[in-house]
């Protein structure tokens, strides 16, 4: 089947190039925390380590309408956010090793990658408490005369805490160019939606403080893709925050600690939602468009392992810091 590009491809709104691009995102994503559970295991990566497996669709829908000069700010949880903005696989798997030339220079590990040349402005393991901090970088791009936009990402365990509310009506208020991205995986840590939140459809919460809302499949990179586009649009525009509600699910468990999150969800949860698998539906749909050939998959896959299979080697060669780093990017008087 030859492979269509431009206009003959519009049945999903994307030409070859760009299906293959999203495709490898979502794959090397998928690939980089599949290394780097195998690497904990083994002993090489240490403290906590928060996969995202399942939820790629997320970062790559969203990023792949974003400027360069745009910004993202996200959880602990953020991996594939770091990698879809457009971080080096090679320092971030360097960062989770604990390595000097990790992106933070080894000392934030897996929980806080840190990226200014990308303008990712860092994982943060306070639940909710960067939403604020977006709301600041908004303010600042609309202070300073600015049209980028700050994308944040978080899940649905921080909806119940203030800094939600708090930074959402700000935005609201000040018209700042935020568009917030909950990832609602329905189990946060490992409580039930319905067991935490009163009001269970969180972009609702939105409609409250009178911005757009709406829920979109989290599993799907071109639903994702578009309600990001028309929020980041409006943003860009007249300064109008959005949230988004991306409902999506997380194969694994909360962290590596619990590595299948079998105490809160059957087995039989799991594989039914892994029949859903972004990554998967996205290749099918793809190929069956004539967006992209088998042949492609194939060297996509090539060139991810070959990828990944770098940056873990160039983790492992990489030196650990020395001990005077413990005193260099600090805070002082």
């Amino acid at each position: 089947m030859a492979q269509k590009t431009g206009k003959a491809a519009q049945g999903l709104g994307v030409d070859g190039a760009t299906a293959k691009q999203l495709l490898h995102e979502m794959m090397l994503i998928r690939r980089f925390e599949e290394k780097a559970a195998e690497n904990y295991a083994l002993g090489k990566i240490g403290g906590f380590l928060h996969l995202s497996i399942g939820e790629e669709a997320v970062a790559v829908g969203v990023t792949s309408v974003l400027r360069q000069d745009d910004y993202a700010i996200s959880t602990y949880r953020e991996h594939g956010h770091c990698l879809a903005k457009g971080s080096d696989p090679k320092r971030a798997m360097a960062e989770l090793f604990g390595r000097s030339d990790g992106l933070s220079k080894g000392k934030g590990g897996s929980m806080h990658l840190f990226d200014k040349s990308v303008n990712f402005l860092g994982g943060h393991a306070i639940v909710g408490a960067h939403l604020p901090l977006a709301a600041g970088v908004g303010f600042a791009i609309k202070y300073q005369g600015g049209d980028q936009v700050c994308v944040c990402y978080f899940g649905d365990g921080a909806v119940p805490e203030g800094e939600f509310h708090e930074a959402l009506n700000l935005s609201a208020l000040w018209k700042l160019p935020v568009v917030y991205v909950c990832e609602n995986n329905r189990y946060a840590m490992g409580t039930s939606l319905e067991r935490a939140l009163a009001q269970t459809e969180i972009y609702k919460f939105g409609e409250t403080y009178g911005i757009p809302s709406e829920p979109v499949d989290g599993m799907d990179v071109l639903a994702i893709r578009e309600s990001t586009r028309k929020a980041v649009e409006r943003a860009r525009k007249d300064k109008t925050p959005a949230l988004l509600e991306a409902r999506t699910y997380r194969f694994r468990g909360h962290s590596m600690r619990d590595p299948a999150g079998a105490v809160y969800r059957t087995k039989e949860e799991v594989e039914r939602e892994k029949l859903r698998d972004p990554i998967v539906l996205f290749r099918d749909r793809a190929v069956g468009a004539g967006l992209l050939t088998g042949e492609d998959v194939q060297g996509i896959e090539k060139d991810v392992n070959d990828i990944i299979d770098e940056a873990v080697a160039f983790a492992d060669a990489s030196p650990e810091p020395a001990s005077e780093e413990l005193f260099t990017d600090i805070y002082k008087d």
